[in-house]
């Protein structure tokens, strides 16, 4: 069975499934179960990557992508001689901003472009426009520091007044009564949000209106709008504010969450037991994913509100966003080469070390044949 569009793909689901068994396998670290065309450490080897033009390729935007770019960029540099992928991060508002300004071939965005975004896009792409493409998948945790709690439980409304300091005590009645037995401290929550313009925080805040039963009165947005709480930019600012301040949380994508050693809340989703912020849990959420855009463009619908068990809900896609047509000549041939290689089984399993989830083997297809068709 195809993915059907805005329809549940039983195909989807065992791809995902499958891809589930190989990260787990790759976890255990074993070289028996190596990619003959990885390295021991998981780097996919030259004869894994089909090389552009040699150059420079600029790309801006998500910081939750941050850790895969970097092991991309790493591994096709290796493999190509001469060739250069340069990424910044700032934030996905950042990235399509210097997209659209034909500042970088590429953006990072874990939002979809909005109709306004794509019909600016333009006035850059000239004979095309902005299309997303889903490369990173991965979850948002909810990371905390509260010396003595290693099982926090949360769910969408008591997450919602957290962060919106409807709710300003560890001990507050809500939360206790989600966690029977923690030694939950008489002590100020102190939250932390992204300062910049980010994917990551609307992808919350998509969350937070699904689930929270109207706590949170706000509409899902890059920019933070909750009240109260401290602010720092980007996942690595928030991720090493939680760390550093006790009592405090905030919500970071999980490879941040392991580079700093933080603990993770489960979700209480009305399934039979909370949720762990694990990448398998988060590739039963998007084995259910649904494609939502049109033509090449392939934002998905992501069901933040899901019950099922074992199915983590605070999930997000990075998109890599690029002109379906138009782009500039001396950059496309690099532009398809990287991208190929970035949504190929080689560079999807290049980036589970890192927490990432990678993308059931029907979309990737999919994102696919949408990069060979880049003009």
């Amino acid at each position: 069975m195809k993915l059907q569009r805005n329809g549940r793909s039983k195909a989807l689901a065992i791809g995902a499934m499958a891809l589930v068994g190989s990260l787990s396998l790759a976890a255990c670290g074993s070289d028996d179960n190596a990619d003959p065309k990885t390295s021991g450490s998981g780097a996919p080897s030259a004869a894994a990557i089909a090389c552009g033009k040699a150059g420079q390729l600029l790309g801006a935007g998500s910081t939750a992508q941050q850790s895969a770019i970097d092991v991309w960029k790493v591994a096709y540099g290796n493999a190509c001689a001469g060739s250069t992928i340069t990424y910044s991060g700032g934030g996905s508002g950042a990235g399509i901003q210097q997209f659209n300004q034909g500042k970088v071939t590429f953006a990072g965005s874990d939002s979809a472009l909005k109709p306004a975004e794509a019909d600016a896009s333009k006035e850059v792409c000239k004979t095309g426009q902005g299309i997303n493409l889903p490369m990173v998948a991965g979850l948002i945790a909810i990371v905390y520091n509260v010396d003595g709690v290693d099982n926090l439980v949360l769910d969408g409304p008591t997450t919602a007044k957290i962060f919106d300091s409807q709710i300003t005590k560890w001990n507050d009645p809500a939360i206790v009564a989600l966690n029977p037995g923690a030694k939950l401290p008489d002590a100020d929550i102190q939250t932390v949000h992204r300062s910049d313009d980010s994917g990551t925080t609307e992808n919350l805040t998509k969350y937070l209106e699904k689930t929270s039963g109207g706590a949170w009165a706000y509409k899902p947005a890059k920019a933070w709008a909750g009240k109260g709480g401290q602010s720092a930019a980007q996942n690595a600012g928030v991720s090493a504010q939680v760390k550093q301040v006790k009592n405090s949380i905030s919500y970071a994508e999980l490879a941040y969450a392991q580079t700093n050693n933080l603990k993770s809340a489960a979700i209480a989703t009305g399934a039979a037991k909370p949720v762990e912020a694990t990448a398998a849990n988060a590739a039963n959420t998007f084995a259910k994913a649904k494609i939502a855009g049109t033509g090449s463009d392939l934002a998905l619908s992501l069901d933040y509100a899901t019950k099922e068990e074992g199915s983590y809900p605070l999930v997000l896609v990075t998109y890599e966003i690029v002109c379906d047509k138009g782009n500039k000549a001396e950059t496309l041939e690099t532009l398809k080469s990287f991208l190929t290689y970035t949504i190929s089984d080689a560079g999807q399993q290049a980036i589970s070390a890192k927490g990432y989830v990678p993308l059931p083997k029907e979309l990737s297809d999919k994102v696919k044949a949408a990069v060979t068709a880049l003009a």
